[in-house]
């Protein structure tokens, strides 16, 4: 995205107490619970598991330490803590014939946190609709938008702006939590483009219409963006469910550099309908191989794509894929790895005649170094770097009439969900293209929300360190292109407002040239991407359903002390930036969890 900073920036920092860098600090190999992944769900288990002192819980994250790393804790250093850094697993996708057969990198957080660690901030819920087609999918009731109120407002932690301006007017109070673990705030440093998107809002209408808050059910329309920041740095599962207030308890051991690499049945356990499981094996640094028993559980939450490699690598997947790699089959679970939805994404970059951007700050190294001067001497935080790269972004819906409906029906989740999201960036934002060395820039990017493509993440190798084939068939479905045309269109008409008027001079190069539909979809193709928000790898089903990876409850299907906690048991993508709806899930796991032991 930017071509300056690629290298993450470190600081020194010491090693808490119960974070362990090494095996050999272990006390002990037998824990009541193993959780798998040290990210958004597994951090969320471990807190609320280790409420209860009497239950021990092990966590096991492959990737390194968080703390230290200033292109993390930086809001708007956010682009440089991936890809192809020490805090990215640095995947690729195989060829994506949507986007003529490139094959883009999938940043994955490979730190404490996991991708809440690298990610842009941002925190959206989902639409009421999103959550309702959930209970109806998994036939769980408790699944539903107003079912799941106490679990967002259990994680959520609204706090106010670092510059601690006047947030009336940009936010509904009563749909926030103030007394949860992760932080949630509004922008605090203003940029040049805010008042220009708000007032543009008030031009068009319907068609692109404020919404006072999208975390409030409703996504349709155009408002301020909430992010995960507290006083100014980035608040994760790393420095909030794991943070100092809770890392230091007693029976709550984090390991890092620990890769799993199986998962095993209980050797002394009686044969019955479901195998029970009870052992994780992982490896230190890629090296020496351990096991750790799970008394209780274990918990696999190592994210879309690792937690079915881990599953098909313990045999649990589809028999005959595993056979064809020699995989003794456990269980038949064909789901596994597919169904996978995501997000595809197309920067459309404009040329402004304002100098007040992120181009000035990430250009002018001089400029930079002041900055973090500055952000690092102020509590809270102060300056440009206190906020992610958007301050404003927008869910917006196809016509009811477009005839693209009378060819294929509304994938959608409902009348409060969106088709397309544009998202309002103050400088040069475009995924694997290197920033022009000078000039200014507005951003406002494309993304396709309801898709109809589903991909898949299949093994290519029994190797656990070699990277699955990650398949997230962007743009592989015609609708998919239709929307994305018609979003690209959108940001456009948008940009022509006369609140623009003088600001906006014109687009940015190759999307200057696409004016036809088919030349907008041939720039999609050749410049598009991913928002990195794969779900339903290991998707949630009713009980007893032949199809689907885990029960309602998350419990692995056929297996007993086996469930996944991550964002690849959400059925279909949401109308969200994924880690919010990932909390949100954990949160009523953990539950699940306690109830099913009494703890």
């Amino acid at each position: 995205m930017y071509s300056k900073l690629s290298a993450p920036i470190l600081l020194a920092s010491a090693c808490s107490a119960a974070l362990y860098e090494s095996v050999s600090q272990l006390p002990g190999f037998a824990y009541d619970f193993v959780v798998v992944g040290g990210g958004t769900g597994g951090a969320v288990i471990a807190n609320r598991l280790t409420e209860n002192p009497s239950i021990s819980v092990l966590v096991l994250e492959a990737g390194v330490s968080n703390q230290g790393a200033t292109n993390i804790e930086v809001p708007l250093l956010a682009p440089f803590a991936s890809p192809q850094t020490a805090y990215d697993w640095n995947y690729t996708v195989v060829p994506q014939p949507g986007l003529d057969g490139r094959t883009p990198a999938y940043p994955r957080g490979f730190v404490l946190g996991g991708s809440s660690s690298t990610n842009y901030l941002t925190y959206t819920r989902g639409s009421r609709d999103d959550y309702d087609r959930y209970a109806a999918i998994s036939g769980d009731e408790g699944w539903s938008w107003d079912a799941l109120q106490p679990y967002i407002k259990r994680n959520e932690r609204f706090t106010p702006p670092a510059d601690g301006h006047n947030t009336t007017g940009q936010f509904l109070p009563s749909a926030h939590g103030y007394s949860g673990i992760n932080a949630v705030t509004l922008p605090g440093y203003p940029t040049a483009i805010d008042h220009l998107v708000v007032n543009a809002t008030q031009e068009f209408g319907d068609e692109f219409p404020f919404n006072l808050d999208m975390n409030a059910g409703d996504v349709v329309g155009i408002g301020w963006t909430q992010e995960t920041i507290l006083n100014g740095a980035r608040s994760s599962a790393a420095t909030s469910y794991l943070g100092d207030s809770f890392i230091h308890r007693p029976n709550l051991h984090v390991l890092l550099h620990a890769h799993a690499t199986q998962v095993f049945p209980d050797a002394n356990a009686k044969s019955g309908k479901q195998i029970a499981f009870n052992t994780v094996e992982f490896a230190e640094n890629r090296q020496t191989r351990y096991n750790v028993t799970a008394k209780k559980e274990i918990v696999l939450s190592a994210g879309s794509f690792n937690t079915p490699q881990l599953l098909m690598l313990s045999g649990i997947g589809n028999k005959t894929a595993l056979a064809s790699l020699g995989i003794p089959t456990l269980l038949d679970l064909p789901s596994v790895g597919q169904n996978m939805s995501d997000h595809p994404l197309v920067a459309n970059p404009f040329v402004v005649s304002g100098t007040q951007t992120s181009d000035s700050i990430f250009e002018n190294s001089t400029r930079l170094a002041a900055d973090i001067q500055a952000w690092n001497s102020s509590y809270p935080h102060e300056g440009p770097l206190v906020d992610g790269l958007t301050t404003l972004l927008g869910w917006l819906r196809l016509p009811e009439n477009d005839p693209i409906f009378e060819t294929y029906p509304d994938p959608s989740a409902g009348p409060h969900s969106s088709h397309y999201e544009l998202i309002f960036a103050n400088g040069f934002a475009m995924p694997g293209s290197a920033s022009p060395s000078t000039g200014n820039y507005m951003t406002i990017f494309s993304n396709v929300i309801s898709p109809i493509a589903r991909g898949s993440v299949t093994l290519n190798s029994t190797d656990p360190f070699t990277q699955p084939l990650i398949d997230p068939a962007l743009l592989a479905h015609p609708f998919d292109t239709y929307v994305v045309v018609s979003a690209i269109k959108a940001a456009r008409r948008f940009a022509t407002a006369s609140a623009f008027k003088g600001y906006i001079t014109g687009p940015y190069e190759a999307w200057a040239n696409a004016t036809t539909d088919d030349e907008i979809a041939e720039y999609a193709r050749s410049t598009g991407n991913s928002v990195w928000h794969a779900v339903g790898t290991a998707c949630m089903s009713p009980k007893g359903a032949e199809w689907g990876v885990v029960d309602p409850d998350l419990k692995i299907k056929g297996a007993q002390g086996l469930r996944v906690v991550d964002a690849s048991v959400i059925p279909i993508v949401p109308n969200a930036h994924t880690q919010a709806p990932v909390y949100i899930f954990a949160e009523r796991a953990a539950d699940f969890i306690k109830k099913s032991w009494k703890i």
